[in-house]
């Protein structure tokens, strides 16, 4: 899944918006397991783009409120 620029999110809309976010909440989950059982990511930057994704997809969907 690729990491979303400000630009691409704000085309989106508000339903396209909360489904990429949840879709990124899952993969951070899966993430963090991983990371928790002891295995070796296989991109260990990977979960902290995912949280600033979450972070500018909340931060556009409240600015739009």
């Amino acid at each position: 899944m690729a990491i979303l620029r400000n630009d691409e999110i704000r085309k989106m809309n508000s339903t396209e918006q909360q489904e990429e976010l949840d879709k990124l909440k899952l993969e951070l989950i899966r993430e963090r397991a991983v990371a928790s059982a002891g295995g070796a990511p296989e991109n260990p930057g990977r979960i902290r783009e995912i949280r600033r994704t979450i972070a500018r997809i909340k931060t556009i969907q409240k600015e739009l409120k």
